[in-house]
């Protein structure tokens, strides 16, 4: 049986498991109980009361988090000519169709790959390597683009996807435990809008069941949810 330690269980004292929090008392709490040695990331999971196994409730989106998640983002962009030129110029760590090659001989040192459908007749050919890590482009989550530019900045300025797994849930990091107690608050409602607005009309019942806050080490502290229905 799993048993905690001492600094866990001290964290975990701090934390009303009984009560719901609102977004700014979750976050003031989470960065309270954040005791470890490092930067912990927070993140926030979230039950909703849709069926994935439908695809007419499958929830996905993507959302620019106004502090971005603390997390230093490599992006690649496969294109080429004067779109490599703009992906450069924005921000991109490593830019060029040369790409193609080292991702079929096994190099994945980047977080986010970005594209031009004129490339995503080779690119769909690596869905084996690329899709299981998450890095394959996808039109819904604007990573197939002609607008380049515009997808790297806004990669490196925080935006996040996210899509419910097959359990319902959505599990996403919305900063760093370093962050101030609003930067956390500000990122957490921006999710939190953001996913409602992802509602499928499909869905019935409550949407939002439950929702809870955690660093990487801490204790998960309930959101209150009321306010979405």
């Amino acid at each position: 049986m799993a048993t905690h330690g001492k600094r866990y269980l001290a964290a975990a004292a701090t934390v009303d498991r009984s009560k719901t929090y609102n977004s700014a008392e979750a976050c003031a709490a989470v960065k309270a109980a954040a005791k470890a040695k490092f930067n912990e990331t927070v993140d926030v999971a979230v039950r909703l009361g849709v069926d994935p196994r439908h695809a007419d409730q499958v929830v996905r989106g993507t959302v620019v988090l106004p502090h971005g998640t603390g997390k230093t983002v490599r992006v690649l962009v496969v294109t080429q000519g004067e779109k490599a030129k703009e992906a450069e110029a924005a921000g991109a760590d490593f830019v060029g169709l040369e790409f193609l090659q080292k991702l079929k001989d096994g190099w994945l040192e980047c977080d986010v790959i970005v594209a031009t459908p004129d490339v995503m007749g080779q690119l769909g050919q690596l869905g084996r390597v690329l899709g299981p890590r998450g890095l394959m482009p996808n039109p819904k989550a604007g990573t197939v683009t002609l607008d380049v530019a515009k997808a790297v900045r806004e990669i490196k300025a925080g935006k996040i996807e996210f899509r419910v797994d097959k359990t319902g849930n959505v599990h996403v990091p919305i900063g760093k435990a370093s962050f101030s107690e609003a930067q956390l608050a500000e990122n957490l409602q921006a999710f939190m809008d953001t996913i409602m607005r992802a509602k499928p009309a499909a869905a019935k019942g409550v949407y939002i069941r439950s929702a809870t806050v955690s660093s990487t080490m801490g204790p998960g502290v309930r959101l209150e949810t009321a306010g979405y229905k």
